[in-house]
């Protein structure tokens, strides 16, 4: 090359220095449940869930929120229709099962979450086992592809209610409720001895119970409110036949040939639930092994 070129020649350019990309915005939805997701409630009461929705952006967007309802029923399509509705701030009441309209749209902003309200309403002729599904999706709507989901699950459990009736005649209110039980969506009646005016009642249709006490001779109508498991749990337990039962007791033998007899006990065999009576009109102190259950105390040893 000679040197005529070599001045014409133009000079190489440094490369210039790559400018770094842009980062993406971030962008996330969560929806989520305070407390418990599943549970169980007796007819025609309303459970509420706290639900949540964040929106994690730069911008404010406008969330839908979908609701889909998936009943879950023994009678399938032909079942009691619970109640779903939604509370959002101030606005009115979203009621999406007597409305059926399944999606709202809502303004979100990146660091304010959104606090709803689910309600849930078991209907009074839900049947035992009956649930609902309630699944919650929210999705943003400059992006469709943005979205969460949260399944709630409602069950529809028994009530235990007291009937309050005619001191002595629990058994007779007991029978007649049996016997009407199977349109009344009774489960169980229980009437321990030991306790007195009243019948305990495991129902589902509590109106369709009280109503029917009504027409019961003998019964005093419902009680107020729920008895809790633990309340009656000592009813469900069984006990020794001998259970209350201690020497020198003063008793009456209520079976075998000796009823009507009153003695005092000698001795107690708790692992064959039996006991061991003298008794007070016999010419000779003869011992008498009876059953725990044949014998009534009517004395207490001091």
């Amino acid at each position: 090359m000679s040197l005529l070129e070599d001045l014409n020649k133009e000079p190489e350019q440094a490369p210039k220095p790559e400018t770094p990309p842009t980062p993406q915005e971030i962008r996330k939805i969560k929806i989520s449940c305070e407390g418990d997701d599943k549970r169980a409630i007796t007819t025609g009461i309303t459970s509420d869930y706290n639900i949540k929705i964040v929106y994690e952006g730069t911008k404010s967007d406008k969330v839908k929120l979908s609701v889909s309802v998936i009943h879950d029923s023994s009678l399938g399509d032909q079942g009691a229709e619970w109640v779903v509705v939604i509370n959002h701030k101030n606005e009115k009441a979203w009621e999406v099962t007597r409305t059926s309209i399944m999606d709202k749209i809502f303004d979100m902003s990146p660091k304010d979450p959104s606090g709803f309200i689910l309600r849930v309403t078991s209907p009074k002729g839900a049947r035992y086992g009956d649930a609902i599904n309630v699944v919650l999706t929210a999705t943003s709507v400059n992006d469709p592809a943005l979205s969460d989901s949260l399944t709630t699950r409602t069950t529809a459990r028994q009530s235990v209610l007291a009937i309050k009736t005619q001191i002595g005649h629990e058994r007779t209110v007991a029978d007649t409720l049996a016997a009407r039980a199977k349109d009344m969506g009774v489960l169980s009646i229980l009437s321990p001895a030991p306790l007195r005016g009243y019948v305990l009642v495991e129902a589902m249709n509590t109106d369709r119970l009280e109503e029917t006490v009504r027409s019961i001779k003998r019964a005093r109508g419902k009680v107020t409110g729920e008895m809790k498991i633990d309340e009656i749990e000592h009813y469900l337990t069984p006990k020794a036949l001998v259970s209350g039962i201690i020497e020198g007791d003063i008793v009456e033998l209520i079976a075998g040939p000796f009823k009507g007899e009153k003695a005092r006990v000698q001795n107690i065999d708790e692992n064959k639930e039996e006991i061991t009576v003298e008794l007070f009109e016999a010419l000779v102190p003869i011992p008498v092994t009876v059953k725990g259950d044949s014998v009534r105390v009517i004395g207490k040893e001091r």
